[in-house]
């Protein structure tokens, strides 16, 4: 699939999404968040694809809702916002349910939803030139893209607190400090670098990195019982696996295991 906003290339097992508004610094409008919510359900349905990495092209990654395309008609500003987060969601929800690690190789500025974006991936990488502010309050809104709920998870909710009340930028640099960032490489090193973790993610068991990926989604509200019952039922479940049965073969005769993601 590819289309004028976003960009869909499978190779192989791994898939590139991108972000695809260069000149509006890829803003997100309404065309791009539909074709961004299908072409992750596209890399989700796909028996093929075994990680996926999320970018944009030209110098941003993303910077957040494009407001201007509704300044015409402030009074109807409420309804186009409903409709953005309706597809928003849709992608953050499927970023995190899917069974395949999510690769956020952020390129430069990422924005409001743009940040919001980022931080429901699986891992960050983020160019050395790249830098985050959730932007929001700055125009008057509250969060959406599920910032609210993923950046606590990853930098504790006083840190999100303080970036959504103040909008401070985070460098690359602070946003590795911070947990934002998984790390930080040079710009001129991001694809590469992206390309090697999917391969690596690609290779291993997609079966198991979905389970970890639903345990983990809710294990801030589960009670302890409730999780210990999912990891029980989970580990079962991925022991029916042929690729639970390949790792423990491999892991019993001291080689390297050849996981297919079934």
């Amino acid at each position: 699939m590819s289309s004028r906003t976003v960009l869909l290339d499978i190779s192989s097992s791994i898939a590139v999404v991108t972000l695809n508004r260069p000149d509006a610094a890829n803003a997100m409008n309404l065309a791009l968040l539909e074709e961004l919510a299908e072409a992750l359900l596209e890399c989700d349905e796909s028996p093929h694809v075994r990680s996926i990495i999320l970018t944009g092209s030209g110098r941003f990654f993303s910077a957040g809702g494009d407001l201007s395309a509704f300044a015409g008609d402030l009074d109807r500003l409420p309804y186009f916002l409903k409709q953005l987060t309706l597809h928003l969601h849709a992608a953050v929800s499927r970023i995190t349910r899917m069974r395949q690690p999510v690769i956020a190789a952020v390129n430069g500025p990422a924005a409001g939803a743009g940040m919001a974006l980022a931080a429901a991936c699986d891992h960050v990488i983020a160019a050395d030139t790249s830098n985050f502010t959730i932007a929001y309050t700055a125009a008057g809104l509250s969060p959406d893209g599920a910032s609210t709920w993923a950046l606590p998870r990853r930098i504790g909710p006083g840190r999100t607190r303080e970036l959504m009340l103040t909008n401070r930028r985070l460098s690359a640099p602070e946003a590795l400090e911070w947990g934002l960032a998984n790390e930080v490489v040079a710009a001129n090193a991001l694809p590469a670098r992206a390309d090697t973790l999917a391969r690596q993610f690609a290779a291993g068991p997609t079966q198991a990195f979905g389970a970890v990926k639903t345990l983990l989604a809710g294990s801030a509200t589960n009670s302890l019982e409730t999780q210990m019952e999912l990891e029980a039922r989970a580990i079962a479940d991925t022991a029916r696996t042929a690729d639970a049965r390949e790792g423990i073969d491999a892991f019993l005769n001291k080689r390297r295991p050849d996981f297919t993601g079934a």
